[in-house]
């Protein structure tokens, strides 16, 4: 073969190299981008949350309305005012009651000089007879007038006895007149803010009726004591214990979490129309000055700990796939698919038994095109799949 011929192949050979070689790193397959998270030690907790939101309840909350009718005549507190136990909160008019029970005084007076009158008369019949007895035992007086002076001191004795009940009457007619009183009003049964007043000075109230609820005149929060009350699904309530401890988030005070324990499971399950049948849990702030601040009615959502261990090897939840599968970026850069056992698990963390060692590092961007077993990648920060959002 001529020189100049074999010196073109040798040329072209080499440009169909080159051309290949240029070929092969222009479609080889660029590293896919995944986010990861090492496998490190530390705290799992199985956990039970509600099914839907709770709120904040106070420990004691009272709905109060006198327990008769009438016209409002003092009302001496307002909307959001702090109250000491036993103050007054609403009084209707009621100057009747106030003179009858005046009334009732003045007979009580009455009854009293009474009885010390007829019992003094009833003490002196008493002496005369029995005068008269010594002196019918002598012979200077008839046997009649024995009798008549024990009639006397009998009669006198009935009186006196007669008098003193009365004096109880009397008595139990104040009791009567202050307890009429009473039904007009209202005190605090303890410590506490107004939430609300319904009433006005002059306005008439009307109690409730039997079996007919109506608006509470006044509404007191004893802000002293806080709970959350949440619906746990009754599967979930099965696991749950009175004490266990829980963590108290509200959409107020988002990414700020209250410590709590359980301090009622409803003896009851709730069935709701159209809704998961669930138990009403109460869970108690462990700090009330922590809670002081919060306000009744708040939403809010628990998180109970069932169960929990310390330095075990975890990994986000949201890294496992169905069948307790990962990915596992190895230090060739290639995802591998790995089989694990798991242990303990909530939202966030879940236990790694076997499967994994310390170090290695799991993908948690399974929603990433491309992420699958033998695909090539490279982890990315957090800072920088932010960047490209």
């Amino acid at each position: 073969m001529p020189k100049g011929k074999m010196l073109k192949l040798v040329l072209a050979a080499a440009v169909l190299a080159a051309v290949a070689a240029a070929a092969s790193r222009f479609t080889q397959a660029k590293p896919i981008a995944v986010l990861v998270a090492q496998v490190q030690p530390g705290r799992v907790e199985t956990t039970v949350a509600n099914t839907r939101a709770g709120s904040v309840d106070a420990c004691r909350r009272a709905k109060m309305a006198p327990a008769t009718g009438g016209r409002i005549e003092r009302l001496p507190v307002k909307k959001g005012q702090r109250v000491a136990a036993g103050a007054l909160l609403l009084e209707l008019w009621n100057d009747d009651l106030a003179a009858r029970e005046n009334l009732a005084r003045e007979q009580l007076a009455t009854a009293q000089a009474h009885v010390v009158e007829v019992c003094q008369l009833a003490k002196a019949a008493a002496s005369e007879a029995r005068q008269s007895r010594e002196l019918r035992d002598k012979g200077f007086v008839s046997e009649e007038r024995v009798v008549r002076a024990e009639a006397q001191s009998n009669s006198s004795q009935a009186t006196c006895a007669t008098s003193r009940t009365q004096v109880k009457e009397a008595v139990a007619r104040i009791a009567a007149a202050r307890a009429d009183t009473a039904r007009t009003i209202l005190r605090a049964p303890f410590a506490g803010i107004v939430a609300d007043i319904n009433g006005e000075l002059g306005e008439y109230v009307t109690p409730s009726p039997p079996g007919i609820p109506t608006l509470p005149a006044i509404d007191l929060i004893d802000d002293s004591c806080l709970y959350v009350s949440a619906p746990i699904d009754e599967v979930d309530a099965a696991q749950l214990k009175v004490g266990m401890n829980a963590r108290i988030s509200l959409d107020a005070y988002r990414g700020k979490h209250f410590l709590g324990h359980v301090r009622r499971i409803a003896p009851y399950v709730l069935a709701l129309e159209k809704q998961a049948r669930t138990v009403d849990v109460e869970v108690e702030f462990d700090d009330p000055g922590a809670a002081k601040h919060l306000l009744i009615g708040y939403s809010a959502d628990i998180e109970i700990v069932v169960d929990a261990r310390d330095d075990v090897l975890r990994i986000p939840t949201p890294a496992l796939m169905p069948g307790n599968r990962v990915f596992v970026l190895t230090e060739d850069g290639k995802l591998e698919e790995r089989k694990v056992d798991i242990g303990l698990s909530n939202w966030e963390f879940s236990e790694v038994k076997t499967g994994l060692a310390r170090g290695d590092r799991v993908v948690t961007s399974l929603d990433r095109e491309g992420v699958k077993a033998g695909a090539a990648a490279v982890a990315e920060t957090k800072a920088d799949a932010a960047a490209k959002q």
